[in-house]
């Protein structure tokens, strides 16, 4: 029997992979990850050092035209009500790609504490049997961030992609700040298709991100840019996507 893990680069998946390897070296897994082309560059380093540490190379498994082809066929931009990109990107891609590898057990990266969260449904495809070993072992949040710890493994700040809708102002922040031409890429998505990445009304700044640019070109700070910078939190990350 073939064995998978769909690694999508978060500290469950991470945990989850290198934990049944340490258990299992007899065992021979394939490593997979669904990119949507749209990761930052720490994203890939990540996967890359990764497959370093489990001895083999992660398996992209990805969409032939990525975030930005998707977009363009849709005529739209992803939205809380239109969440077609990780279906198309991700759900969708790693389905065929069972279909045509099985009979498999497709290992998961759900923890024990979150037994409300779906995820990884793939059991109705046949010859495919689902493995959420986390939660076989009682791990919870804790045994993941310890274990990670332990063997010195540090998680990218971002998983997911670099323009989503669900990312928070400070992320925006960050993105424009950090990566000005990914920003700026994102500000021709709205203005070629007529749409938005924010939500109008979520809060109080700008929806459309050329006047977003133009507020933090002004200096005005997001108010957890603020508390990170003086030292107070850490801006959280968007965790969107998953296997």
């Amino acid at each position: 029997m073939k064995h998978v893990i769909a690694l999508s680069g978060g500290k469950d998946s991470t945990a989850l992979a290198l934990r049944l390897r340490e258990l299992n070296s007899d065992v021979d897994y394939t490593y997979v990850c669904t990119p949507t082309g749209d990761e930052l560059p720490e994203m890939f380093e990540h996967w890359r050092k990764l497959g370093d540490l489990l001895g083999k190379r992660i398996t992209p498994i990805m969409h032939t035209t990525g975030l930005k082809g998707v977009c363009r066929a849709e005529g739209t931009l992803p939205n809380f009500r239109m969440r077609f990109c990780t279906r198309i990107l991700k759900i969708e891609p790693y389905r065929r790609w069972l279909k045509q590898n099985a009979p498999i057990v497709s290992h998961v990266g759900l923890r024990a504490d979150e037994e409300g969260r779906a995820g990884g449904a793939y059991s109705d495809i046949e010859g495919v049997e689902m493995r959420f070993d986390l939660r076989e072992w009682g791990w919870g949040i804790g045994e993941v961030i310890g274990y990670l710890a332990s063997l010195g493994v540090n998680i990218p700040y971002r998983t997911d992609c670099a323009r989503c809708y669900h990312q928070r102002i400070g992320e925006w922040w960050s993105l424009w700040k950090n990566f000005p031409e990914i920003f700026a890429d994102a500000e021709n998505d709205e203005f070629e298709l007529g749409y938005t990445y924010r939500t109008p009304g979520r809060d109080t700044w700008p929806t459309p991100l050329k006047e977003l640019r133009e507020v933090f070109e002004s200096g005005r700070l997001p108010k957890t840019v603020k508390e990170t910078l003086t030292g107070l939190r850490d801006v959280g990350a968007c965790r969107v996507c998953s296997l």
